[in-house]
């Protein structure tokens, strides 16, 4: 059964290719060590501190979706982890509301990589931190994402479940 592409919610492009790490592949460098990375040189947007109740607003988490969405999975854990740095990190609900996401998108990273292990360790990772909240929190319906992460590592689905913001 084909799966519909998930929305999008910024109109920035995708990097040139998805990275994977220690792959030493030449056609995927490093995108920010690399002077052939997709990502080489590119300056750190400066972020305002992130507020729960915008994230309407903020481009950098949005993007973060899309990335995840469409199994960018480095990337999104980078573009997650730069609002991370602006939400409290571990101090603040949001701050570790981020870190969950950030860690579902190194479980992905890891799962494709064949790192089994370390992708059910980072999933139940990400998914406690994500069930700290109850309802829908930063546009994510919290029980259907921790539920759809869950089942698909238990059951092997092959796709990962995409996010799909409630606005």
């Amino acid at each position: 059964m084909e799966h519909p592409e998930p929305p999008r919610y910024t109109d920035r492009p995708f990097p040139a290719y998805r990275f994977l790490p220690f792959q030493d592949d030449p056609e995927r460098p490093h995108p920010r060590n690399d002077p052939a990375g997709h990502s080489y040189q590119e300056k750190d947007e400066h972020l305002p501190p992130f507020v729960a109740d915008a994230w309407r607003e903020c481009g950098p988490y949005l993007y973060g979706v899309d990335l995840f969405n469409y199994g960018y999975w480095w990337e999104a854990h980078e573009a997650f982890e730069a609002v991370w740095m602006v939400a409290g990190q571990k101090a603040t609900r949001q701050g570790r509301f981020l870190q969950g996401l950030i860690q579902l998108a190194a479980a992905q990273l890891k799962r494709v990589m064949g790192a089994q292990r370390g992708a059910e360790f980072l999933t139940g990772a990400g998914c406690e931190k994500l069930s700290e909240v109850d309802g829908v929190y930063l546009g994510i319906d919290v029980a259907a994402l921790v539920g759809d992460a869950k089942l698909c590592f238990a059951e092997d689905c092959g796709e990962f479940p995409s996010i799909e913001l409630r606005f």
